[in-house]
């Protein structure tokens, strides 16, 4: 397993989340739970390691004790945490949210943004509470589109216009969730990835 202090130029990506959570036969989607993580960081939230370990559990469903049975999934979301925190953290914008890439059909791809989306709200709701209801209008239409987008269910058949309409709202959503993230984080945590918050 890579070293988690080192620059971080790719996130671990869908396919590697997704066997993770085949192999601990989790019930949840990965999606989700990297959008929840991300709507914590977002909302200026940090967790210790054994928190955030609880939480991955309680979401993937299985007992805490797999954390023992199988090291690699510690040693997998502790990775997974560093990387996400850092690449939101950079000024480069390259971030991007957990999800499966064009290989998987338009509707496997829209049902997987839907779940980030509900994962990236809840973090948010988690860390700020009602402190949202005082962020910036931008910032409240945001998150009202965020939730209209999560609710589409329905996809057309594969298509380039299909295909090209879903690209244009997932980079909507991923300069969104940059953009609350810049307003809940101070410059010094944007930049400070050894700062814990509670």
């Amino acid at each position: 397993m890579p070293q988690t202090d080192r620059p971080v130029t790719a996130q671990l990506g869908f396919e590697e989340w997704a066997n993770v959570f085949t192999e601990h036969q989790a019930f949840s989607h990965p999606s989700e739970l990297h959008g929840v993580l991300c709507g914590r960081f977002a909302a200026g939230g940090r967790i210790n390691d054994q928190d955030w370990l609880s939480m991955v559990c309680e979401h993937m469903g299985v007992p805490l004790q797999t954390l023992e049975e199988s090291p690699q999934l510690a040693g997998f979301m502790a990775q997974a945490y560093a990387d996400t925190l850092q690449l939101m953290q950079r000024d480069d914008l390259s971030f991007h949210p957990l999800l499966p890439d064009d290989d998987y059909p338009l509707e496997q791809q829209l049902q997987a943004l839907s779940a980030w989306i509900r994962g990236f709200l809840e973090g948010m709701a988690l860390v700020a509470g009602e402190s949202l209801g005082n962020a910036p209008d931008e910032i409240r239409e945001l998150i009202e589109d965020m939730v209209a987008i999560s609710q589409v269910s329905d996809a057309e058949e594969d298509s380039e216009e299909g295909n090209q309409q879903l690209t244009e709202i997932i980079e909507y959503v991923r300069l969104g969730a940059l953009a609350v993230f810049t307003e809940f984080n101070e410059p010094d945590t944007r930049t400070d990835s050894s700062q814990t918050l509670h």
